[in-house]
This record gives structure tokens, sequence and C-alpha cells, in this order.
């Protein structure tokens, strides 16, 4: 049994946990949280990740978590209508994607791993050393230990990536996007439709998610300089700052949530780019490797990139699986990484002219629907 250590108990980090212990692996996941993460954004679980979750018998239990959302609303600065369009219309005909927010579908998949998969919280790597028989590996907490490979499954902001290819800022670029989130704490008012309201360069939206609604903001602006993703103070300085004089729709009430949210998630809209996934007996996956937060499928690109890895590495030794998987996940990830822009946007338009033409695409939209 070959052991193997997964950095991130995320999407990822839990698929592949239980897709290599299902081929006779020895895993360990370590995360850096103490727990289970109690919010977060609704994904969608379509395309390449559905044969994976329903080879796992997950579907059922997926289903009975997804959201109820029907629409996409887009609102003005009073709240009327712009243009609804119907969800049905950015799917494929007889398409089976479910919308689940994040943190259930992370924990649908560590349950279903959590029986034969060693899971440390509270811990992580600091310290990697390869030689040709395994990975020593340094914790911030626990012992030492020593396995035969070493995933990260951590993210953006992989500790994995930095240790094993270098300093984020080689690999990661801003796209000149942010993204704020945070939970309301309490049902929306239309449990249907998620409410988007534009300005240019700015989006806010309530999404009804699962009975506890959630505010997002979206909005463009460069990189700073000494952004740290763990500074909830820089992070609402920032929202505030992008939003400033803006009493449009609901802002004034989502802003004051922004000022007293002790749980704001809040990152850059960023594309990770790697000539290579692998390093030795080192491999990344998910955003880790092949991030396009926001716009590029990354929960279900994080399920089947996990299933391609473990299922490469149960037919071929290292070297040859991390090469096997690449090849083919990498067919999946680089269409979404070049429209990352496209769909920037038709989500947060630069100007007044993009906005409006935007508006009017989503009412032709509408009306060709009905």
């Amino acid at each position: 049994m070959r052991s193997v250590l997964i950095s991130g108990a995320g999407i990822a980090g839990n698929t592949l946990a239980w897709w290599l212990a299902r081929h006779g692996f020895r895993p360990t996941v370590v995360e850096r949280a103490a727990g289970h993460r109690s919010s977060g954004a609704p994904v969608d679980v379509r395309g390449p990740a559905l044969p994976v979750v329903q080879a796992m018998g997950l579907v059922d239990r997926l289903r009975a978590a997804a959201t109820s959302v029907t629409g996409v609303r887009l609102v003005d600065g009073a709240g009327a209508t712009i243009a609804r369009v119907s969800m049905a219309a950015t799917r494929a005909p007889g398409s089976a994607e479910l919308e689940i927010p994040r943190a259930d579908l992370a924990a649908i998949l560590h349950r279903a791993a959590a029986d034969d998969v060693e899971f440390r919280y509270d811990d992580h790597i600091t310290a990697l050393a390869e030689d040709s028989d395994g990975v020593d590996v340094t914790f911030a907490r626990g012992a030492p230990g020593r396995f035969d490979l070493v995933v990260g499954a951590d993210g953006l902001h992989s500790a994995v990536r930095r240790l094993a290819f270098g300093p984020e800022p080689a690999h990661v670029r801003h796209l000149g996007v942010w993204v704020a989130g945070l939970p309301l704490g309490g049902p929306a008012d239309d449990p249907y439709d998620v409410l988007l309201y534009n300005t240019p360069g700015r989006l806010a939206s309530v999404h009804p998610a699962r009975g506890s609604a959630l505010a997002a903001f979206i909005f463009r602006g460069p990189m700073v300089d000494d952004f740290d993703h763990r500074d909830l103070a820089q992070h609402k300085r920032l929202v505030l700052g992008a939003y400033q004089g803006d009493r449009g729709w609901r802002l004034p009430e989502l802003l004051d949530r922004v000022r007293s949210a002790d749980d704001l998630y809040f990152d850059s809209v960023s594309r990770v780019h790697l000539p290579r996934w692998s390093r030795g007996r080192i491999v990344l996956v998910g955003d880790a490797a092949s991030c396009v937060s926001l716009f590029g499928d990354g929960s279900s690109l994080a399920v089947a990139g996990a299933h391609s890895l473990a299922e490469a590495l149960a037919a071929a030794d290292h070297p040859v699986a991390f090469g096997r998987y690449e090849a083919d996940h990498q067919r999946r990830t680089e269409p979404k990484r070049r429209a990352a822009r496209y769909a920037a946007a038709l989500l947060v338009p630069r100007t007044r002219l993009g906005l409006a033409t935007r508006n009017g695409l989503a009412r032709f939209v509408a009306a060709v629907r009905r």
C-alpha cells in the first residue's frame, strides 16, 4: 500500500482521497482549518464531474443538498427587474447538473471518504524533503512523517505549490477582479432567483442558497501590493472602498453587513500558470494546479481532476501517472482558462456601454426562452 499525503480537505482533496482508498492506497489528508467550513458560495456540479459523483454513489445526497434556484434576475438601483434569465437557458438540453453550496459539497465528499481515510485537522505542511524513495514532511503541529507521494490540493494559495515550485507571485496572475462573500443569516426574499445589481466595474448580488442567503461583491481593480488573503481588516477596507458612494439597490444594508462581519470571504480572481503540475513525487490538483477562480467551473474540474489523478496512479507508477493525469486534465482546463476574461466581461462589464450591451443580451435571451 503506497502512502499518499494530501494537503487540503476541500473538494479536490476529499474526492482524491476517496478514489485512492478505493484503489488500495493509504491516503492521509491534512487540513489547516480546525474543522469543516460551514459557509461557501454555491457551485455547480456538472460536465466531467457528474460521472465521477455517480460512480461514488453520491448523486442522491447531492440532490438533497442542492439549491432551489431557477433563475438569475438583473435589477436596477431601485430594485426593479431589468431582465430575468432562466437557469435552463444557460444549460445544455437534458443536463443533469446540480447547484450546491461549496461547503455542503465538500462535507458530502468528506463523509464518503471518512471511513477509509485518515484526516488531520488544524495542521499544515511547513517543509518537504524529497529523495528517490519518498518525501519527508514537516508539519506545523504534528510529528514529522514520511510518505510515498505528496499532493497539493490546497487551493489558490497552495503551501505545497510554494514549497515545491517556488513563491506564489511566480505562478499566480491577478485577472483584475476581486470577489467577496458573506452569509446574511436568514432566508432571501426570493428563494428561486439570484439577484444581480451592476454599475460599471462592480456587481453586488444576493443568492438564496439553500434557505440561508449569501451576499457577494465582485469588482474590478488592480492587485494590491501588500495583499494578504488572511487579513480581514484589509479585505473590509477594499470592499467598502470599491463601493463608496453607491447607494443603489440594497448596497447600504449589505455594506453594513461587511463592516460588522467576522466571516468574510475575500480574494483575488486569479489564474494559476505552471509549465508542469508535478515535480518528482509531488503533484498538484484542483485550484492549486489550474485555478481560474470564479469563472472556470473550478469545483467540477476539481472533482474530475482528482479522479483522473487517482485513476492514473492506479494504473502506473507516479512518473508515468503524473504525465497521463496532466495530459488528460489539461484538455478540460485550458478552454476554461481562455474563456475567463469573457466571463468576467459578462458578469462585471467595465463601462456603461458594456453594461447596456450585457443587459440587452439578457433581455434577448429571456425573450427567446419564453
